[in-house]
């Protein structure tokens, strides 16, 4: 007579995950222009230029700095596209584990993405380079430990039972 064998496998909560992205991302953008303003002094719309420029290009660069409504859209959806993106690999990744693991998987998936984003992907956005500091480090780590705490505590949980002959 065969054994079955019944194993239960947690199954991820990807309205969680959305919403993580969302409040992550929002955390991330307003840090990234309080860097800005605060700190550097200059224009807190630089930052959703740079974004803006990766599928606008470059020609939305040059000063003024200042607000533009078709700019700070389409830097809008792609922060939040990409928020929401990383937000589920971050819950894929650690939806097992807990609140704590969530937060501190979520910071050191902030701290590589910072490390790709800045040593990677500057070669295809150059713009990007100049703000290579402890502060946009931060704020990386932030996005993911945030993304990761919200998922964590937002995440229903629902497992799947598995029977094998």
């Amino acid at each position: 007579m065969a054994q079955r064998s019944i194993t239960m496998r947690q199954i991820m909560d990807w309205r969680a995950a959305v919403l993580a992205g969302i409040v992550a991302g929002l955390v991330f953008l307003v840090l990234q222009m309080g860097i800005l303003a605060g700190v550097a002094g200059a224009s807190p719309w630089i930052v959703l230029r740079m974004v803006a420029a990766m599928v606008m290009g470059q020609g939305v660069l040059p000063p003024p700095a200042s607000f533009d409504p078709v700019i700070t859209i389409v830097a809008l959806l792609i922060n939040f596209v990409l928020s929401i993106l990383f937000a589920l690999l971050i819950a894929f990744v650690l939806h097992r584990w807990g609140l704590l693991v969530g937060i501190v998987g979520g910071a050191l998936f902030g701290l590589a993405l910072y490390a790709i984003n800045y040593y990677t992907f500057t070669l295809f956005f150059p713009w990007f380079f100049p703000m290579r500091s402890w502060l946009v480090v931060l704020s990386h780590i932030i996005f993911g430990a945030t993304a990761g705490g919200i998922y964590e505590a937002f995440e229903h949980e629902t497992y799947v039972v598995e029977e094998r002959n």
